[in-house]
């Protein structure tokens, strides 16, 4: 057994090898609050939810670090725009992300640092590249010198004599235009700290080196995030780290975008689609199901037609687990293993896509022995279905998706007795073959959103695709 992932610094698939035995670390670059996540954000929070939940499954002990940026440029301009303090308006969106991330079945990570709680950590690193030649103060600012270093931009594969660094107002004094900033001195009215080279706040960059070393030390396995980072946040992260003198990150994994009629979704262009509002049209686990089941390194284009998909698709899981479940006359506990199939799958760079297909496949399978009244081996493929959905967060009968029945069962009593009238009068029908009655009542509750189903215990009513 071997997890394999695909490494951007190598730009090939590694076998994954832990830093130490039967454990793994991973840092995620987690949420900049200065505004409310949009389902594209909350897209990288799930793809490396799956990522941890498997290597848990494979037996390794894991330290899950996500970090909060919760100072940068963009907050301190919505502070001014909305005449509100900067901490305001970063703890309300940081509350906003950890609704996100729980609605959507992520689970909590064993740290989440925010950038504003390690300033001593950032002015230790800064003291240390400094001292060895790396980092220059200049008008109150700490920029590093990207010419000190050797290997810099071998993570985006760049040329350094074509490089267009960002920039912000302020930062003034570079000796060359190519030079980072990771301490910004103070402008009137903005947030500040004390440091040796006068009172500033962080860089975003130095954030993520200064918690990673905090708290996974001077090398740990997987730094992961979206592939908008590799450059220049995940670049300037390595620079500052190795500069310091740690080994830093041994795997860089980077998960793909979701866009908007081919473009990446941000709020910059408009196209934003917020957790908070998705949530009130499609169910959470819906939602999961689908920023979650395609290949991380696989762009998803967002749209209504393939929610709904993902949505019958989900119920189809559902409707299995319900009628097997009904049938065995008690819980079935997941499988003590998922099917080896399910697992050469998830071992090969997390081949969600694959791993899902042997999930439907088992499903239709155990569909076929219900059919056939063959009850053990309904309840076996449960069983393993069970198993796998766990691993991938969609198993409906975790306390985290039972609720969301739970929620819905008073009212789900009351269709059934309407819906139980009219397939009453269906079976009628069909009893003095008056089939076009049958076909056009079918026809009418499929209309409205009903599948029905016809099976040796009689005809059977689920929520259909929208």
């Amino acid at each position: 057994m071997t997890i394999r992932l695909y490494d951007t610094s190598a730009r090939q698939i590694r076998d994954f090898a832990p830093l130490v035995p039967g454990c793994v670390s991973i840092y995620l670059c987690g949420a900049t609050v200065q505004a409310a996540p949009h389902i594209g954000h909350i897209r990288s929070g799930l793809n490396f939810d799956i990522m941890r939940r498997w290597f848990a499954y494979r037996g390794y002990d894991v330290t899950f670090v996500r970090n909060v940026t919760d100072i940068d440029d963009k907050i301190i301009r919505k502070a001014a725009e909305q005449g509100r303090p900067w901490w305001s308006i970063g703890y309300e969106n940081e509350r906003a992300f950890n609704d996100a991330y729980a609605a959507l079945g992520c689970l909590p990570p064993t740290y989440e640092p925010r950038a504003t709680g390690h300033i001593t950590e950032m002015v230790e690193m800064m003291r240390g590249l400094i001292a060895r030649g790396h980092a220059y103060e200049a008008d109150g600012n700490v920029y590093f010198d990207v010419r000190s270093l050797p290997g810099y931009l071998s993570l985006s594969n760049q040329d350094l004599d074509e490089l267009r660094q960002p920039s912000e107002d302020g930062e003034t004094g570079k000796r060359d235009p190519r030079d980072f900033a990771m301490w910004k001195a103070a402008k009137p009215g903005e947030p500040s700290w004390e440091t040796p080279w006068g009172r500033g706040r962080p860089g975003w960059h130095l954030e993520c080196s200064a918690m990673a070393h905090k708290y996974l030390g001077e090398e740990f396995d997987i730094h992961g995030g979206g592939i908008d980072l590799i450059f220049p946040h995940h670049e300037n992260e390595i620079a500052q780290a190795r500069g310091f003198g740690d080994a830093f990150a041994r795997y860089w994994v980077h998960n793909a975008w979701v866009t908007m009629s081919g473009e990446k979704m941000s709020k910059s262009l408009g196209n934003s689609v917020l957790v908070s509002e998705m949530v009130k049209r499609w169910r959470p686990v819906v939602l999961r199901y689908y920023l979650g089941t395609p290949h991380y390194r696989s762009t998803i284009e967002y749209s209504e037609e393939s929610l709904r998909e993902a949505e019958s698709a989900y119920a189809r899981i559902e409707g299995f687990v319900q009628r097997v479940t009904e049938l065995a006359g008690h819980t079935v506990e997941p499988a003590d293993e998922v099917p080896p199939a399910f697992a050469e799958a998830m071992d090969d760079d997390l081949g969600v896509p694959q791993a899902l297909a042997i999930v439907h496949t088992t499903v239709r399978q155990g569909n076929s022995a219900l059919a056939a009244d063959d009850k053990d081996a309904a309840v076996a493929r449960l069983a393993e279905v069970r198993a796998m959905l766990g691993v991938l967060g969609l198993d409906p009968l975790a306390p985290q998706w039972a609720g969301e029945r739970e929620q819905g069962e008073d009212l789900r009593h009351v269709v059934d007795s309407l819906v139980r009238l009219v397939l009453d009068q269906r079976e009628a029908a069909r009893a003095r073959k008056d089939w076009a009655t049958a076909d056009a009542i079918r026809d009418q509750l499929g209309r409205s959103g009903l599948a029905i189903e016809d099976s040796p215990q009689g005809p059977r009513w689920s929520l259909g695709p929208r």
